[in-house]
């Protein structure tokens, strides 16, 4: 007897080995892979533009990121005396222009170069609805608390989110490793301030789109995020306290189910390793010259050196 809905992630033939270069960018799912790659030793960047919600946005930013194309102070408005990109969040806010324009660029930067080598590129679409700023007519990512009565609201047509997409598996195409596998997945955070409907139409229209565009490209695939989490866990005790984001044991569930179908048994055991030293690294005493702690210190650096030995990027 079945007591839930069970959903699997199918087992990929192309693995993320221990030199893999894993990008991500989006909603809230990506955020919180790449953090655990991070914690593991992997290779991982993610949300050079901070976290983007919609396809559009998404792939402006690929855009930028892929033509290494710099804001300048054309690019900003100013607000409650900050400088603000309206396609970035709000991290990269500042008094400055130039301090606002250092950080972006230093991002845009950093990203094409990693995108260059990307193996893997996890993308996690959140909604479909979109602002336009209405003193530039222009389409944006963030509306950084700016009086509503300056946005007009709206969804994005299907037309233009299957274009985002299209447009997105491109970019990455041209621009990452030969071999790179793009795996996209929706958001299962509600987004209940546009309206429960709304929300519901909101994702029903992304599903419709990234499956309409996505099967015609064999290195693309669907990862069912959003169906683990409103099927698999459906229960509010799988919530954080706002009953809308996941909380720390459904992101490990859906973590450790990615790590099973993507992983090579390698990338396994030295991921295991690394996480088992970090939490050794965390240990402290007030006696740094007890010989027992000098001998555990020992240890720890030959474990440490161990590890570094299988890899080319810096560990720890």
């Amino acid at each position: 007897m079945k007591f839930r809905t069970e959903v699997d992630l199918p087992i990929s033939s192309n693995k993320i080995n221990l030199n893999s270069n894993i990008f991500s960018i989006g909603s809230c799912f990506s955020a919180e892979i790449s953090a655990k790659l991070l914690e593991g030793q992997l290779q991982s960047f993610n949300n050079p533009f901070g976290t983007l919600f919609n396809p559009y946005s998404i792939n402006k930013a690929l855009k930028k990121i892929h033509d290494a194309e710099f804001y300048t102070e054309e690019d900003l408005i100013k607000f409650n005396g900050e400088y603000i990109s309206l396609d970035h969040n709000s991290t990269y806010n500042s008094r400055f222009s130039h301090q606002t324009l250092d950080s972006i660029n230093h991002q845009i930067q950093l990203s094409n170069e990693f995108l260059k080598s990307a193996d893997f590129v996890i993308i996690t679409l959140g909604t479909s609805f979109i602002y336009e700023f209405l003193p530039k007519k222009k389409l944006v990512a963030n509306c950084h608390k700016i009086p509503a009565k300056y946005f007009e609201k709206r969804y994005l047509t299907h037309l233009e989110i299957c274009d985002s997409i299209s447009e997105t598996i491109s970019l990455l195409k041209d621009i990452c490793s030969e071999n790179v596998q793009i795996l996209f997945s929706i958001s299962p955070v509600r987004h209940t301030k546009d309206g429960i409907t709304e929300n519901q139409l909101s994702k029903a229209k992304l599903f419709t789109a990234l499956h309409e565009v996505i099967s015609t490209f064999e290195y693309v695939n669907y990862l069912p995020v959003y169906e683990m989490m409103i099927d698999d866990l459906r229960d509010y005790r799988f919530y954080k306290d706002d009953l809308i984001h996941p909380n720390s044991q459904a992101i490990q569930y859906i973590w450790e189910k990615f790590v099973e179908a993507y992983f090579t048994e390698e990338c396994k055991s030295f991921f295991g390793e690394n996480l088992k030293i970090r939490k050794a690294l965390e240990h402290k005493t007030d006696d740094t010259k007890n010989p027992k702690y000098l001998e555990f210190q020992e240890k720890l650096k030959l474990k440490i050196a161990s590890q570094q030995a299988k890899v080319n990027h810096k560990i720890f």
